[in-house]
């Protein structure tokens, strides 16, 4: 070959390279905005799901002169908690790889936010995996560092401080949310694999981080606080039930984010993610009202809404892992139990939960932690990468993923447990969680902020 057809064969080889770099490089690109893209409506659906999906959900089930308090809390903890996680919180829970706590790696965004380094080399963007930035992991679970406070205050509802909810949130979030969070998504003992206590716990999307925490430290804050005034034996009645089943519709909406958002990508795992949120919570719907139908005579739509949240509980730590068949027998079952646990234990054990977070957060997370052991398939997602069967129905019968749960489950409860009877009785030292009986009897809207949810001519 002459040296003219030689050169010839050199540039056109380097042009297919090029063009082939350029390609793989232009798939890269399209792919991370395309995962990237439905990561960030998933931190909006996660957003909406706290104000206004739980401030309308909550608002309606207080007295009317409570309405704007709920409301409140809600949209302050959106701003406050995002000012802490920020600071310090994704830090805290995040950064690092020790075991049980985070550390100071970024502290302020930093090693979070993009940079320009010093030799103008260009911008560089720090990435949690090869589909998202880490300021896209960041925001989605600071959506969760957000929701989680905000879903205790449905048990001290109408009766506490709001200077005290604000004082409880931050320490709460602080010294139990974050620790919790580290150790379960993070690396930490509770996290699945041989590191973990027990083999370690499945939690696709918050079953033990979000409900169960929010749900035990919920009804300690039920019991140290007291029952409201008047009950059991004045009715207490939800003022608004329209704004109840428009939060609860839109939690259910909100939830596809934060249960199908937490594979942190869009693939097939998202699809079965989004499916099995949606299955459970039209199974935990139809229970409760069945029951309350059969034992009442008639069909609510508080029940319906009430159940629908507790099959999205239910379904949230086995969100990845479980098929849509299971999932619709778990949101029944949690439309069965969480039934049971807000009309008949409450009363039972007489500790004034007034919106159900324990009854449905705590009970529903418990039991789809459990289930989770139960009903988990390699099919769905192959956690042990080598095929290994984890279900105890999958693996017929091998009860070591159960177990796992299950000590994880008690963990968590005593954890923060514990912890937030330490908090409400250091707060109550201080300056007092509940607010005089005066204020109670004419209302928080008024007292705490001057203000009325309704103004009649």
């Amino acid at each position: 070959m002459d040296p003219a057809s030689e050169m010839a064969v050199v540039a056109d080889e380097a042009a297919e390279e090029i063009t082939l770099e350029s390609l793989k490089a232009q798939v890269d690109s399209a792919a991370l905005a395309g995962h990237n893209g439905w990561m960030l409506m998933s931190c909006a659906l996660v957003l909406f799901m706290t104000a206004p999906g739980l401030a309308l959900f909550y608002g309606g089930l207080v007295r009317r002169k409570n309405v704007l308090s709920v409301m409140m809390q809600c949209i302050f903890l959106m701003g406050m908690m995002t000012v802490l996680w920020a600071l310090y919180g994704y830090s805290f829970a995040f950064g690092g790889d020790g075991r049980w706590f985070g550390n100071f790696d970024h502290l302020m965004m930093n090693g979070v936010q993009r940079t320009w380094p010093d030799d103008a080399s260009g911008v560089i963007t720090p990435m949690y995996s090869p589909e998202i930035p880490l300021l896209t992991h960041m925001l989605f679970q600071g959506m969760f560092f957000i929701i989680t406070p905000a879903l205790i205050c449905g048990a001290f509802a109408e009766r506490m401080k709001f200077s005290a909810m604000a004082i409880y949130s931050i320490l709460w979030g602080t010294f139990i949310y974050c620790p919790l969070t580290h150790w379960v998504w993070d690396g930490g003992p509770l996290a699945f694999g041989e590191d973990g206590i027990m083999g370690g716990a499945l939690d696709f999307a918050g079953g033990t981080v979000v409900h169960i925490s929010s749900g035990v430290s919920a009804l300690v804050a039920a019991v140290l606080i007291g029952p409201r005034m008047g009950y059991p034996k004045e009715p207490l009645q939800p003022h608004n039930l329209t704004y109840t089943a428009i939060g609860a519709s839109m939690l259910w909406v909100g939830w596809f984010g934060f249960n199908a958002g937490s594979e942190l990508l869009s693939d097939e795992i998202t699809s079965s993610a989004f499916a099995v949120t949606h299955f459970s919570a039209a199974a935990g719907a139809v229970a409760w009202v069945l029951i309350e139908w059969m034992v009442l005579g008639k069909p609510t739509v508080l029940g319906a809404s009430s159940g629908a949240v507790a099959g999205l509980v239910c379904i949230t730590p086995a969100a990845g892992f479980v098929q849509p068949m299971p999932a619709l027998l778990m949101g029944a079952m949690a439309g069965t139990i969480c039934y049971w646990a807000c009309s008949k234990l409450k009363h039972q054990l007489g500790y004034d939960d007034a919106l159900d977070a324990f009854g449905i957060h705590g009970v529903g997370g418990i039991l789809g932690a459990v289930l989770t052991g139960v009903f988990a398939s390699r099919a769905v997602w192959d956690v042990t990468e080598n095929g290994g069967k984890i279900g105890l129905i999958e693996s017929g019968g091998d009860p070591a993923l159960v177990i796992g749960q299950i000590v994880a489950v008690v963990i968590t409860f005593l954890f923060a447990g514990i912890g937030s009877l330490i908090l409400l009785k250091l707060i109550d030292a201080i300056i007092g969680i509940r607010v005089p009986a005066e204020s109670e009897q004419r209302g928080l809207d008024i007292v705490d902020h001057g203000e009325e949810g309704y103004q009649f001519a």
